[in-house]
């Protein structure tokens, strides 16, 4: 059997991305994406920390880690609007996991024609 992290929440919040595309369409800037979904975010009473300091989550982590969005302490959300994804991207949000000790992050890049969520994972193997 599959075990998917935060089946529901993740969903909801991949659901608020793709309203949040279909509204503004996919050529605006990163920042009017978040400024959107931080507003359907507060609609639908999903907490979340806006532009969140990893250091403050975590005392250890390194300063200047910020995360687009820490939503309910669990999904680290980073958005993008660019024509591609890099592997920095990736490694990225994997640094955030790691720094928080999170297991679950998405990235959402916005300037694609269809929205392709990624999900990275952090999972420590016994």
């Amino acid at each position: 059997m599959i075990n998917i992290l935060f089946k529901n929440l993740s969903y909801k919040i991949v659901g608020l991305c793709f309203k949040t595309h279909k509204e503004l369409g996919r050529y605006c800037r990163e920042k009017q994406y978040a400024d959107r979904l931080e507003k359907l975010l507060r609609e639908t009473n999903i907490k979340y920390q806006r532009e969140f300091e990893l250091n403050n989550f975590k005392g250890d982590s390194p300063k200047g880690n910020r995360v687009d969005f820490l939503i309910d302490n669990k999904i680290i959300l980073e958005l993008k609007a660019k024509n591609f994804l890099s592997k920095e991207d990736y490694f990225q949000t994997k640094r955030y996991l790691k720094g928080a000790n999170l297991e679950l992050g998405l990235i959402i890049n916005f300037h694609d024609s269809h929205l392709k969520p990624k999900r990275v994972l952090n999972i420590k193997y016994l």
